[in-house]
């Protein structure tokens, strides 16, 4: 049987927020049983492009892969690349753009079922991008949420972005004019920017509000700020492995010594039960992703299996 290409079209149709997410959780709690395993992001450069690799097998699903991607000023395009593990022949060749950002809102949705509190309602969310967009949907597949507050630095794209979440989630969605506004007297706070610098004043969260921190996976970058992180009862990450090359999050407070690593424990961890995401309702938690190649194998597998049930796909000569 030959290998089958698949579009980014052809993911729209064969993929859903609420697949991904139980895809994501289903990956970490294998990892902790030691049946996958994840390598960290690599990055080349040539000149103005760089090519990142994000490596991982699932001896679980049978299968091994590779998301790639090659950035520059013009944007990025991605691909994951999916072999057999029994045969070691490569079986499809998938756009990875929307699987990318559907793993990325997947695994907050697997963090935020398990650190947010059970009555968590109201939500705030920086950014008004793809990303973005993707975390909400999975932030609502897990929480029955009732108003979302967005906030972004352009005006009209904020309030655009609201409007386009309201009929995409489903739930009344409002575009909030200070930062303040979106982190303040929230159950859940999503940051999901391109921003090199805090986004919000920690001071201002609620006892009890989660946060995803999403956005930056360059040592140099960090959406939220030193306090966000003393205030945190839990701070729960991918992968700590990852995250001590890529979370410029934690630089700050690793380097005035009010964070060390053995605060930060992996979310693996939490979905199987030795390590908790929340212990009491008035906790402030905190949840710091980078991006796992084996978050993308996971949800790679599933659109690979329903394309050939579904008969969906290109026939690639190899």
């Amino acid at each position: 049987m030959s290998a089958i290409y698949l579009t980014e079209d052809d993911v729209t149709w064969l993929l859903d927020m609420e697949t991904a997410i139980e895809c994501v959780e289903e990956s970490f709690r294998q990892w902790s049983f030691g049946k996958a395993d994840n390598q960290p992001r690599r990055r080349v450069n040539a000149g103005k492009v760089t090519l990142h690799t994000l490596p991982a097998a699932a001896e679980y699903l049978g299968y091994v892969g590779v998301k790639s991607y090659v950035s520059s000023r013009a944007g990025a395009r991605f691909q994951f690349t999916l072999y057999d593990a029994q045969t070691a022949q490569p079986v499809s060749l998938i756009e990875a753009n929307l699987l990318g950002q559907m793993r990325t809102g997947a695994v907050s949705g697997v963090a935020t079922k398990y650190m947010a509190r059970p009555d968590a309602s109201v939500v705030g969310c920086f950014g008004t991008g793809l990303q973005a967009r993707s975390q909400l949907k999975a932030i609502c597949c897990v929480r029955r949420i009732e108003r979302i507050d967005v906030y972004g630095r352009d005006d009209a794209r904020r309030r655009a972005f609201a409007d386009e979440i309201a009929e995409f989630c489903g739930v009344p969605t409002v575009a909030v004019h200070v930062p303040e506004e979106a982190a303040a007297e929230k159950d859940v706070v999503v940051c999901a920017t391109t921003s090199k610098v805090p986004v919000f004043d920690g001071h201002v969260l609620s006892e009890g509000t989660h946060v995803n921190a999403i956005g930056s996976n360059y040592l140099t970058k960090a959406e939220i700020d030193v306090t966000t992180i003393r205030r945190a009862d839990h701070i729960i990450c991918d992968s700590i492995d990852a995250c001590q090359l890529e979370a410029g999050d934690f630089v700050p407070a690793l380097e005035d010594g009010s964070l060390d690593w053995s605060r930060i424990h992996e979310l693996a961890d939490v979905v199987v039960d030795r390590e908790t995401g929340r212990a009491h309702p008035e906790d402030i938690t905190l949840f710091k992703s980078v991006g796992l190649g084996l978050e993308d194998l996971a949800v790679a597998v599933r659109i690979f299996e329903r394309a050939r049930e579904e008969g969906v796909g290109r026939p690639l000569p190899y």
